[in-house]
């Protein structure tokens, strides 16, 4: 049997790394990294102790252009692409809206938002039926994190927003396209935003007592990849334990 083909952006550590895990029995992956060069190749080497063929591409994707690297190192080493996981993502310092600056909020939007469009397209280009996009997004896209990251937020919704437009591109060609919206989950995205103790500060606020894991978010978004989602589309499935 053919394995499928899955690129994962941001495939270095949390949701990504979880992804690429949990996938590799029964895909070979393209895993996207830019900085943490360590987390990538850990990654890879998971991957590949699962009999997974991996292939390591760093990109970075605050340029936009750099989407077109991406894309040609991919087709370097595969020749099908059945599913997207465009996961790679940012947050800055926690700030008030009112001391952003233009250098912060391009480099959020670049990241979080044209540069996984940017992505999505090119992927798409490379789908056949039965292949399907996951963007991941983020329970801050309903609650707009204010006095923390609304920059961040603001690319989620936008990011969501994305998601439908293409989903109805994309259903007449048999290609389906879906989010997942991740809330409270302890992975290191929030150190990188200045805030290391938030999970444990917010968990009690969510209905069910707890932050969520990397793997619970993982195992959403493979089901959305997989033919036993063959008639979700044009979906949003919040994986925030009621929050």
């Amino acid at each position: 049997m053919t394995r499928k083909t899955l690129l994962i952006t941001g495939a270095s550590s949390g949701i990504g790394a979880a992804t690429a895990r949990m996938a590799a029995d029964n895909h070979d992956l393209a895993l996207h990294f830019n900085g943490n060069v360590d987390g990538a190749e850990k990654s890879a080497q998971a991957a590949r102790d699962r009999g997974a063929r991996v292939t390591l591409i760093r990109t970075d994707l605050s340029d936009p252009d750099n989407v077109a690297d991406l894309f040609a190192a991919f087709d370097r080493d595969h020749d099908r692409l059945d599913g997207l996981v465009n996961n790679a993502g940012i947050v800055d310092v926690a700030a008030k809206v009112s001391d952003f600056t233009a250098a912060r909020v391009a480099r959020m939007v670049a990241i979080n938002l044209t540069s996984p469009i940017l992505v999505a397209g090119q992927a798409a280009r490379r789908m056949k039926r039965g292949a399907a996009i996951v963007n991941v997004s983020s329970a801050a896209a309903r609650f707009g994190s204010p006095n923390q990251y609304v920059d961040y937020a603001a690319t989620k919704g936008g990011l969501e927003v994305f998601s439908k437009g293409l989903a109805q591109e994309l259903a007449p060609d048999g290609i389906r396209v879906t989010a997942v919206r991740p809330g409270i989950i302890q992975t290191p995205i929030h150190g990188k935003g200045g805030q290391p103790d938030r999970v444990d500060r917010l968990a009690p606020q969510v209905p069910m007592g707890r932050a969520g894991t990397a793997e619970e978010v993982a195992r959403a978004i493979l089901w959305l990849l997989s033919d036993q989602a063959s008639y979700v589309t044009d979906s949003i499935l919040d994986v925030s334990g009621g929050r």
